[in-house]
């Protein structure tokens, strides 16, 4: 329901997936700050589902209205893609803090127009909060920081054994050597 607020009659908290900018009838240098949920769903990296939790993720709002017409937006929230680590599979839940900025000036070339806001000023928070938690992200999603990940050799999970070691392999340079029998 664009532009709703709070929870419904059942305490569920609305989804405001979309939200009319309009709707506010903000004059240009009158901003407000609004308190919504979104869903983002989950995330794909690497072949892998991240759901990102809480569902809905409460956000925060900053929207104030720009002379000649545009809008500058401030969005904020902390959110937690769940899945496994990607170096030793284990569950991972990283928090992450999301601070994105967009800025919406019809005619002001394409630097200036946001692509989450449309012709009739309505603002995809959706897409915006998926956007911005991706770009949050690091390049991998870890159980904890110093993750050790898996054994190349054998798959032990290294965080539990520090210490796995393995004999290092005969250098193949000497193979034919060791073919050699001597009485």
């Amino acid at each position: 329901m664009p532009g709703a607020r709070g929870a419904n009659l059942a305490g569920m908290p609305q989804i405001a997936d979309t939200f009319d900018l309009a709707r506010l009838r903000l004059a240009p240098g009158q901003g407000r700050q609004l308190n919504l949920h979104v869903s983002p769903g989950s995330l794909e990296l690497s072949g892998v589902d991240y759901p990102v939790q809480p569902d809905p993720l409460p956000v925060r709002l900053d929207v104030s209205r720009m002379t000649g017409g545009g809008w500058s937006l401030r969005l904020r929230f902390t959110a937690s893609p769940r899945g496994a680590c990607m170096r030793c599979l284990e569950p991972a839940a990283p928090s992450f803090e999301v601070d994105a900025r967009e800025v919406d000036q019809a005619g002001g070339g394409e630097e200036l127009e946001s692509p989450y806001v449309s012709a009739d000023e309505a603002l995809d928070m959706r897409a915006w909060s998926r956007d911005a938690l991706v770009l949050a992200l690091p390049a991998k999603i870890l159980c904890r920081e110093d993750c050790a990940g898996l054994c190349p050799t054998c798959g032990a999970d290294l965080n539990a054994d520090p210490d796995h070691a393995h004999e290092p392999e005969p250098d193949p340079r000497w193979a034919k050597l060791r073919e050699l029998k001597l009485d």
